[in-house]
């Protein structure tokens, strides 16, 4: 394979020296095999071209995926294991502990062993997968485990993006016009606003982690479910209040949702690896009122402008125009590095996750959200998922743009909103 990277994964793949890698967390009790895990890690590897690729750079600067006979088999460190809270430590050193982006692989495992319970933590560079990625991986990595002679078949990765466009698109002579005066304008525009421009110091990244219990996520989703409306649109709204309770006039009433690229794009198969997720940004209505009736209100309006922006959503011209701009992609990279963004936190509703709980020789206990602490200066990010009936949520952000006391207050006010409206479900079915 080799294949230059698109706009999106351009943008994750940064300068190619700042890491920016998503660490994905299972729990397990019982027995873990080390030929299993290194058979199982194989034969993923085996099928994802991605995985047996490296990133080298061109004459003029733009990156390519390119496989390398080279590559070695995905690694594995080992990490003796203390206690619950063990995989929050070597995920957040895994955020800082850069790939070696030319001879890969762009992935490895770590795996924090005791007799009785193990973590394994699936670090994957950004710029190969987004959250589905990495879902699909963990959830093949468990599997083999447990059944190392399972078919996994490998499929072959497209080599050019104008594979995915369909030839309306490409062939249309105002888009082509439009994505060459975008190239033109995004030029000019991000060296204006980037003019004496410096990035801040970094500070520290941190992470948060908690649950919902089972009878408080049921009752939160049955109680989406009543009012007409989604977890997404609900939990939207509970982060949107919360930043404003604790950050006032600086709140920007904003929240970026990505959207799963594979429903609009069938070539890419749900089990591929790919890792452009397009966006929709919501906020909340100024008419709702401020109450509980409010809150389901918004939620309700927000479920409605999701679709509608969904459904607006055009990737082709998206994956087309993009295309045109990649001679600004080292300016996109430092204008995430230097602005603060227009927005409060990025949000990722990954649902309910597609992996068994008991297998022959071990079982999955918890599943931990996938985490990430993007180089940008607005790196606010949470992500939940669903597991065993429990929704789960990870919040990481930088201790030098969001100190970490505010991100707990705004977890913990966010929070209250959403088991108020649960505790009213659990009195109703009781």
């Amino acid at each position: 394979m080799k294949r230059k990277l698109i706009i999106g994964e351009r943008i994750m793949y940064g300068d190619g020296n700042t890491p920016l890698n998503s660490c994905f967390t299972a729990r397990i009790r019982g027995t873990v095999f080390p030929e299993n895990l290194r058979h199982a890690l194989s034969r993923i590897q085996a099928k994802h071209p991605l995985l047996s690729a490296g990133v080298v750079t061109d004459k003029k600067g733009h990156p390519w995926f390119t496989t390398n006979e080279q590559i070695t088999a995905i690694p594995v460190r080992k990490v003796a294991r203390h206690s619950d809270n063990d995989w929050q430590r070597e995920s957040m050193q895994e955020w800082a502990t850069p790939f070696d982006m030319q001879n890969g692989p762009l992935c490895r495992v770590v795996w924090i062993q005791s007799p009785e319970v193990s973590e394994l933590i699936l670090v994957c560079h950004h710029c190969i997968c987004d959250g589905g990625s990495v879902a699909t991986i963990l959830q093949e990595l468990l599997v083999l485990l447990d059944q190392p002679d399972l078919p996994m078949e490998p499929y072959l990765a497209f080599n050019d993006i104008h594979e995915l466009i369909p030839a309306p698109f490409l062939e249309n002579k105002q888009l082509r016009q439009k994505g060459r005066k975008s190239r033109v304008l995004a030029w000019l525009t991000l060296s204006v606003v980037l003019l004496g421009k410096k990035q801040p110091p970094k500070g520290r990244d941190y992470l948060l982690h908690w649950k919902l219990s089972k009878a408080q996520s049921a009752a939160f989703v049955s109680r989406c479910k009543t009012e007409g409306t989604t977890v997404h649109a609900a939990l939207s709204v509970a982060l949107l209040r919360a930043f404003k309770q604790v950050k006032g006039e600086q709140a920007k009433n904003k929240i970026i949702s990505p959207v799963d690229i594979r429903r609009f794009i069938t070539a890419i198969r749900p089990d591929h690896l790919f890792a452009y997720a397009p966006t929709v940004n919501l906020s909340l209505s100024e008419d709702a009122p401020a109450s509980a009736k409010g809150f389901w209100v918004q939620a309700y309006k927000l479920k409605d402008d999701l679709a509608e922006k969904i459904a607006e959503v055009n990737v082709f011209i998206q994956l087309m125009i993009g295309e045109y701009v990649h001679s600004s992609a080292k300016k996109l990279v430092k204008l995430l590095k230097v602005t603060n963004g227009n927005h409060d936190v990025t949000f990722s509703n990954m649902g309910r996750l597609n992996v068994q709980e008991h297998y022959q020789t071990f079982q999955v206990e918890a599943i931990m959200s996938p985490t990430v602490a993007f180089p940008w200066r607005n790196p606010n990010t949470i992500v939940t998922t669903t597991f065993r009936g429990q929704m789960d949520f990870v919040f990481i952000s930088n201790e030098n743009f969001l100190p970490e006391a505010e991100a707990v207050a705004i977890k913990e006010a966010a929070m209250a909103l959403v088991l108020a409206e649960a505790e009213v479900e659990m009195a109703v079915e009781n």
